[in-house]
């Protein structure tokens, strides 16, 4: 029981450090925008950039989560398929 506490509270710091990292890069490509006042090509540059850090950074998070609960499940269906195995060979 507590290793799916545990895996929530990772879960939910782990979303929490992502949503922040990507408000702190929306905040500074405003911030840039605004200062840049009018100059069309540089503020594509920044929103690019921007929305480019923004979705590596998601799908980073979320590709490793997958890979992390894909892993686990394969792990505990193994660790069954096991104790099941010995269980039938002992007399």
């Amino acid at each position: 029981m507590q290793d799916v506490e545990l895996e929530k509270t990772r879960a939910r710091y782990g979303l929490l450090a992502v949503i922040i990292s990507n408000l702190a890069i929306a905040g500074v490509a405003v911030f840039g925008v605004w200062r840049l006042d009018g100059d069309k090509s540089v503020m594509v540059g920044v929103l690019t950039a921007a929305f480019t850090a923004v979705s590596s950074m998601t799908t980073a998070y979320l590709g490793i989560k997958a890979v992390s609960n894909t892993a686990k499940s394969m792990a505990a269906r193994d660790q069954a398929a096991t104790a099941a195995a010995a269980q039938q060979q002992s007399p």
